[in-house]
């Protein structure tokens, strides 16, 4: 490789490699696709090797650009500890930034953190990406640069923040059977229908863990991607439905919804944002980390607030 190979051609040739498509790594580097199409052209001249060969409908990286890419992407890590000690200019800074969680935090959450970054932070632009359990396994190569989840303990190759912890219960609408009771046992809450919000990740396997220790089982009637949509299922109808606190107590104080302690003792729920280590000195992204720290500590919504029965 050439040695007038500038900074910016290696940060597209590792993008590229990271994506194998043009399209992705255009968006990932905030240029135009054309832009990326002759950048390719330049680094496979540069480099000698075609980089990236269409095998059916996708683009696979040959031999040489796997070697080069680990190469690179450590030069890359150098280099940004190396100018981290450069003043980092939040007003100036032209990036995307991928942020993923669950739909609850992407309805309630992520508009005040984007109100917030289009005043200090004007150029920066935001994508978000439902979480996925499976974003774990390969946390990097997803793209994402913070995510918030629900975790009993933080993975160990990845850095964390905790946000706080709650426990579940159980919503229903204001005049269901059940909320006219100061108490109710297992047998009563499992003769009921239950909805299921599967968007973001798990939220009530430890429910159905304890129900099952304790010889009980409830029916999942309905399952739903969105808790926006599980609200209008609720207020209609005798569903059941099992949420972390601090989300029932958002909902319920928004519609004509309660939420009641559930009859036995549950695991507490941990919440916690994640990112590639590779970003904890990284200037850019530690801003980001305290600007959404501090959204959290003042939104209502979040977790840590405190809770309210309806």
């Amino acid at each position: 490789m050439p040695n007038h190979l500038n900074l910016n051609l290696l940060r597209s040739l590792y993008v590229l490699l990271d994506e194998c498509h043009v399209s992705n790594a255009a968006k990932r580097l905030n240029i135009t696709q054309s832009g990326m199409s002759r950048q390719l052209s330049q680094l496979r001249d540069m480099c000698d090797d075609p980089l990236l060969v269409r095998s059916g409908n996708q683009l696979v990286a040959t031999e040489r650009a796997l070697l080069l890419k680990e190469k690179v992407h450590r030069l890359l890590e150098e280099c940004d500890e190396l100018l981290s000690d450069q003043p980092f200019e939040p007003a100036s800074w032209e990036q995307e930034l991928v942020l993923s969680s669950s739909d609850y935090f992407a309805q309630y959450i992520v508009p005040k953190i984007a109100s917030r970054f289009s005043v200090s932070a004007p150029k920066l632009n935001i994508s978000y990406r439902l979480w996925q359990p499976h974003f774990l396994e390969d946390f990097d190569s997803h793209g994402i640069h913070l995510a918030s989840t629900m975790l009993d303990k933080p993975p160990k190759d990845l850095s964390s923040m905790k946000l706080g912890q709650d426990h579940s219960v159980c919503v229903m609408r204001k005049d269901h059977p059940l909320s006219l009771k100061s108490s109710f046992d297992c047998k009563a809450m499992t003769s009921f229908p239950h909805l299921k919000v599967t968007g973001g990740g798990d939220k009530d396997s430890l429910v159905d863990k304890g129900l099952g220790q304790l010889g009980y089982k409830r029916r999942i009637a309905l399952m739903l991607p969105f808790f926006s949509a599980a609200v209008d299922a609720l207020q209609g109808s005798d569903y059941l439905m099992i949420a972390p606190q601090h989300i029932a107590q958002n909902l319920c104080s928004k519609s004509d919804l309660v939420f009641r302690p559930l009859p036995f003792v549950t695991e507490e729920h941990h919440y916690w944002l994640l990112w590639h280590p590779k970003y904890d000195r990284n200037r850019a992204h530690q801003w980001v980390r305290e600007q959404v720290k501090l959204v959290l500590e003042a939104s209502p919504y979040s977790v840590g607030t405190k809770p309210r029965q309806g």
